[in-house]
């Protein structure tokens, strides 16, 4: 049986479906609300696929399913499925970091500390994870400084205590700890402190302090003044230490709220929980995408991942934009305006954190690594043979016509070469036509090469302009018989379209990638260096046009009467007298006369 006769008999019904190459190897992993339809996307003609797919298809040479009762179940399925198959074409979660979370132990005294690893079924409860340990360790340091809570490891039980089987440690002596382990503290009173760590940990630590006001109250009702301090002193700290958590303007707010930033094949993903109107949770998580996945789906990769993480979803789910997914019991809201809206932006600016840090740590500590991922990407984005090592982008610049000018900058491996940059005045076009401008400067521009180093023509060339400066480059690469080395395309500035010859539909890059960011950074990098240089050649000219128009005035005389006088405006000024003995009487005459008529 074929895998496509296999596919028909696919039922309408909920669950994960799984392709597998021709070594009976797991290579995609999907989800569907119903796997006939799901499954038949992708056997159709390979014109309506992306080049991607159309890959992952050719090696389908087996397909299985599993059905499932909802779709949150094929979620979570298909969550566990790839992390144990790990499918080459499937969206992968990047960052394997093992982040902190805080443990508050399941044992007859609780103890409270830091762990990188969860271990189910013995009774502990695990808050977190947190994206900076040292997040953790201030709220465990916290917990000491405000309960005496045991540091020790000991299994102490009341049974152990009536044995006495252990003495105080150094702990006790320093009034650290109350020293559980010989029935200093009675098991309801620490119990009562464990009580109030899980509050905060779990974000409601408003509660803990409307308790703590309340005993303070009665303290000082039932004049234990000595009490009603100690608790003061207590509630002052938790005030503290609370309102530096991050609080939401809406206090009742219980939700969780996703936010993603894609980058070309990657994505980056922050993750809140809120409870009580407190961050309680929020996590950073990286995506590879093998294939081209639509923003829904990978929205749904993320989700099913903090569910297996941190187990079921609040009620209330705040997105960007909606998954691909319904989850029963799940409201997915993408707030227009008010608090929800702030959580949704506070989120989202976490995620564009996370993925500027990401890039800029990549860059740092793998350049080389990551200039050659930004060339692949542009050379895959362009259908080029060659990675664009060498890259050159050409701009012209002229007002009215006047002074026209080229630039030509050079990017070697993604970085700009300044060495290799060049200027050229226009000499053949009169007047304002950057078409037939752009012509001459390429022309001259690889002619020369060609002579030169004939070794060293670039595999990309950008021109900074429309269609009609790409046409007028692309013939002047013809007439040098350059167009079979070379890949020219244009670049225009409106909706940073790519514009390439014989295509009459430009080519939009996503505008997060890298691809697109060094294409805007060579464009921009050639308009800046052509307009200094037309903006000297203006200055020159302007300057040359008063002086040099007076006849005899040449460029050493015009150089001396603006070092001397600092300005055109000035040498009108100055006294005849001044004038000659700086270059003469009969030429002082004339230029005192023309400046001043």
């Amino acid at each position: 049986m074929t895998v496509r006769e296999k596919i028909a008999l696919f039922p309408h019904s909920p669950g994960v479906y799984r392709y597998y190459d021709s070594e009976g190897k797991v290579i995609y992993v999907g989800k569907a609300k119903d796997l006939h339809k799901r499954v038949a996307q992708y056997f159709v003609p390979p014109e309506r696929l992306n080049t991607k797919t159309r890959i992952l298809v050719s090696k389908i040479a087996d397909a299985q399913f599993s059905v499932v009762d909802t779709e949150a179940d094929a979620l979570l399925l298909e969550n566990n499925l790839i992390k144990q198959y790990k499918p080459r074409y499937n969206i992968l979660l990047k960052d394997s970091k093992t982040y902190p979370w805080i443990c508050v132990t399941g044992e007859e005294f609780p103890r409270v500390f830091i762990t990188r690893r969860i271990e189910k079924g013995k009774g502990n409860r695990y808050f977190g994870p947190y994206s900076a340990v040292m997040h953790a360790r201030n709220l465990v340091d916290f917990f000491r400084e405000e309960y005496p809570l045991r540091s020790c490891s000991l299994n102490i039980t009341s049974e152990s205590i009536l044995r006495r089987k252990f003495r105080p440690c150094l702990d006790f002596h320093i009034g650290r700890c109350k020293a559980p382990c010989v029935g200093g503290v009675s098991k309801e009173e620490y119990l009562g402190w464990i009580d109030d760590i899980v509050h905060i940990l779990s974000g409601r630590g408003g509660e803990v302090i409307r308790h703590y006001r309340q005993l303070m109250a009665d303290a000082a009702a039932h004049l234990d003044f000595e009490q009603a301090q100690i608790l003061k002193d207590k509630l002052r700290s938790l005030e503290s230490h609370y309102s530096k958590s991050v609080i939401t303007q809406a206090a009742d707010t219980d939700a969780d709220v996703f936010s993603l930033v894609t980058d070309g094949a990657e994505a980056f993903g922050n993750f809140l929980r809120i409870r009580g109107g407190a961050i309680v949770q929020s996590l950073n998580l990286g995506f590879k995408c093998q294939i081209e996945e639509p923003q829904g789906a990978i929205l749904s990769s993320f989700i099913g991942e903090i569910e297996d993480k941190f187990g079921s979803l609040s009620k209330e789910v705040i997105v960007p934009f909606l998954p691909d997914v319904e989850i029963d019991g799940v409201q997915f809201r993408i707030p227009q305006r008010g608090d929800k809206l702030s959580l949704l932006e506070l989120s989202a600016k976490n995620a564009k954190e996370f993925h500027f840090h990401s890039i800029k740590q990549r860059e740092h500590t793998d350049p080389d690594a990551w200039r050659m991922s930004v060339m692949e990407e542009l050379r895959k984005a362009l259908g080029m043979k060659e990675l664009p090592r060498h890259m050159e982008c050409f701009d012209n610049s002229n007002i009215q016509g006047t002074n026209p000018v080229a630039s030509c900058v050079v990017f070697r491996d993604a970085e700009p070469s300044r060495k290799d940059y060049r200027r050229f005045k226009i000499k053949t076009v009169v007047g304002a036509n950057d078409f037939a401008s752009m012509k001459e400067v390429v022309n001259r521009r690889y002619s020369r090469m060609l002579e030169e180093a004939p070794d060293d023509i670039p595999q990309l060339i950008v021109i900074d302009g429309g269609k009609g400066q790409l046409d007028f480059a692309w013939q002047a690469l013809a007439e040098l018989n350059l167009l079979d080395r070379v890949t020219v395309v244009g670049l225009a500035k409106r909706l940073e379209e790519v514009i390439r010859v014989g295509d009459p539909y430009p080519l939009f890059i996503d505008r997060n990638s890298q691809a697109l960011k060094v294409l805007q950074r060579i464009r921009d990098e050639a308009h800046r260096f052509g307009i200094t240089f037309h903006r000297n050649l203006r200055s020159k000219a302007a300057i040359q046009s008063v002086l040099r128009e007076i006849k005899g005035v040449g460029e050493k005389t015009e150089q001396l009467l603006l070092l001397h006088y600092g300005s055109v405006s000035m040498i009108a000024r100055a006294p005849l007298e001044e004038l000659s003995a700086l270059v003469g009487a009969a030429l002082a005459v004339k230029i005192h006369d023309y400046l001043n008529e």
